[in-house]
């Protein structure tokens, strides 16, 4: 933490967490500072492509936001710490909400690729849990029902078109089979991917507000004959970049006083 204070040049009102492929967002900000995640000590490596690692201290509009670029998943390094190290660092400079992203498979057949949701709950299927005391007490709704609705009212404002669903989390990094992504659908899954709900469970047992966004970037196995693979994710998330980035920086704008 210490080598993270000594560069900030404020502490952020707003924490930001960008998955596969969404770091260019930090290219419409003006920014105060930039980390590489390589020169802070202990702090964890990621080696997924799209996930460039580095710690961004930017202004959207008057905001203070510290952006993260890229992140751990549990099965790069088997560790839960290491996944919950960027939010332990963003509460600890005392960012009070925090807007995560991800790229993930649209289990929704009615989803198509560039859809940006905005995540209303998750489920979470990979049968790792929070390690941090009242993790996994109920504390209400995990992702702040105000914030979505910031989030609706935004996109329908600046014309971004946005759904809302249920994001399940796998450990990976396999892709799931069809028969897997058809339970997911019947239990009433929208979305899965590889990351988000333990971030999200230790973000809220801290008191931070959650917004949540998953970008579409493919149809899940077995909603579609195409095949899946990583090139696919980063490809569509690159190109709904421009739309993702204005939503965001209008979100960010437009979120209440932390």
């Amino acid at each position: 933490m210490e080598a993270i204070q000594e560069h900030a040049p404020f502490r952020p009102e707003i924490a930001v967490v960008l998955g596969s492929g969404l770091g260019g967002f930090t290219e419409s900000l003006s920014c105060n500072a930039v980390l590489q995640t390589a020169s802070i000590p202990g702090y964890p490596h990621s080696t997924v492509e799209g996930h460039k690692g580095e710690l961004a201290f930017c202004t959207a509009g008057l905001r203070r936001t510290l952006t993260f670029r890229g992140r751990v998943h549990f099965y790069e390094s088997g560790n839960v710490n290491a996944i919950l190290f960027p939010i332990r660092v963003a509460a600890a400079l005392g960012a009070r909400i925090l807007v995560i992203t991800n790229a993930a498979g649209g289990v929704n057949r009615t989803f198509v690729p560039g859809d940006l949701m905005l995540i209303s709950d998750h489920i979470n299927f990979t049968g790792e849990t929070c390690p941090e005391p009242g993790a996994s007490k109920s504390r209400g709704a995990l992702y702040d029902p105000q914030l979505i609705r910031i989030a609706e009212n935004t996109a329908n404002q600046i014309g971004v078109r946005v759904v809302r669903g249920v994001y399940a989390a796998m450990k990976g990094p396999s892709y799931e089979t069809a028969a897997e992504i058809e339970m997911i659908h019947r239990i009433g899954g929208d979305a899965v991917g590889m990351s988000t709900v333990l971030e999200v469970a230790l973000a809220s047992s801290l008191g931070m507000r959650v917004l949540g966004i998953s970008c579409i970037t493919n149809k899940a196995t077995g909603t579609s004959s195409a095949k899946l693979n990583h090139e696919e994710v980063t490809v569509v998330a690159h190109q709904v970049r421009e739309q993702f980035s204005r939503l965001l920086t209008h979100v960010i704008k437009a979120l209440p006083p932390a």
